[in-house]
């Protein structure tokens, strides 16, 4: 069968490009079967070179699929919403910030719908013992194709490496990184103006940009899964709250969506948890399947080139959010 390799320039130091290049992986060998794929640090930036059966870019390939996926959210078998299986945290109070975004205002209304509008589905096989609604699981679908994300309802004995806190679903959280954020519509409008991208206003307006250096094309973002530093105001220390002044800090939704997959089977090691809480992760110089890949990002020892980088996860009000990375000195 053919296979068909592409690069494309990924930031070792940034912890949500590296963890977004392993959900690459992921969706490609979901998509496409027989992926593997490498980094080269040779020269600056680096590059995440991925290949997959077929004679199509995988990249192109995943992109195309996120950017026409909708989103089922998954409920374990007898759920009831509000019920005292329900991680009902009403009164769980969050401080504003762009990665916890609260707002009451009329907007969220049209938001809320956005994100609600897919509808839900049982599975037998959910992750944790209960369903608490802000962090159900989801499943992306799209060409009869689906990819399920869920590694922050992990019930398992592997930590969840979830960053987001308050009132906020998994599921709009991910409608806002795919489809976008619209303004609640005006009059003679059927639908309202766009408030802030996603992956699917993206792959049209720049479709060729994604392809080519997909971790470059930035937007303003809102609320967020957390995982690109570059829309984590703490980490820059901005001196004021963009939220409170309707500042939206511009990242990239596709590295908040791929890293959420890529840590569907994958963990960076938290060796800190107390008031450092520090994180490493590994890049590896072989080209592994997934299976070896996930243990590779871990640090695992797979006796080939490796570089390891540790970063601290900083506080915006009760959400963590990822810091710049720094290169760990080997020994």
């Amino acid at each position: 069968m053919a296979c068909m390799s592409a690069s494309i320039p990924v930031d070792l130091k940034n912890p949500g490009q590296v963890f977004a290049c392993l959900g690459f992986l992921e969706a490609a060998d979901v998509l496409l079967g027989g992926a593997e794929a490498y980094f080269e640090w040779n020269e600056s930036p680096g590059r995440f070179v991925l290949a997959a059966d077929g004679d199509k870019n995988p990249f192109e390939v995943v992109l195309a699929f996120l950017a026409n996926a909708r989103i089922v959210e998954l409920t374990p078998i007898g759920y009831v919403e509000g019920g005292a299986a329900d991680g009902d945290d009403d009164d769980d109070e969050t401080a504003p910030s762009p990665a916890d975004d609260g707002s009451d205002d009329a907007d969220s209304d049209a938001l809320d719908a956005e994100a609600s509008n897919e509808g839900r589905m049982e599975s037998p096989a959910f992750p944790c013992a209960e369903g608490d609604r802000n962090a159900l699981p989801i499943q992306l679908v799209a060409d009869d194709r689906r990819i399920t994300v869920s590694h922050w309802a992990d019930g398992s004995s592997r930590k969840d490496f979830k960053l987001y806190s308050g009132n906020r679903s998994a599921n709009r959280i991910a409608a806002q990184m795919l489809h976008g954020v619209r303004a609640k519509s005006k009059k003679n409008q059927s639908t309202g103006d766009i408030k802030s991208r996603g992956v699917q206003q993206l792959w049209q307006e720049k479709r060729d940009a994604l392809i080519e250096a997909p971790f470059d094309v930035v937007t303003p973002m809102g609320g967020s899964f957390n995982f690109d530093p570059r829309g984590a105001w703490t980490a820059i220390d901005a001196g004021y709250s963009p939220n409170t002044q309707k500042d939206d800090i511009a990242a990239s939704p596709l590295v908040q969506m791929l890293a959420a997959i890529g840590l569907e089977h994958a963990r960076p090691d938290e060796y800190e948890k107390d008031e450092t809480r520090k994180v490493r992760y590994a890049v590896w110089g072989y080209s592994l399947p997934p299976m070896l890949a996930r243990a590779a990002l871990s640090g695992a020892d797979l006796k080939m080139p490796t570089r390891r980088f540790e970063f601290e996860l900083a506080l915006s009000g009760k959400n963590k959010v990822t810091t710049f990375a720094q290169e760990e000195t080997q020994q």
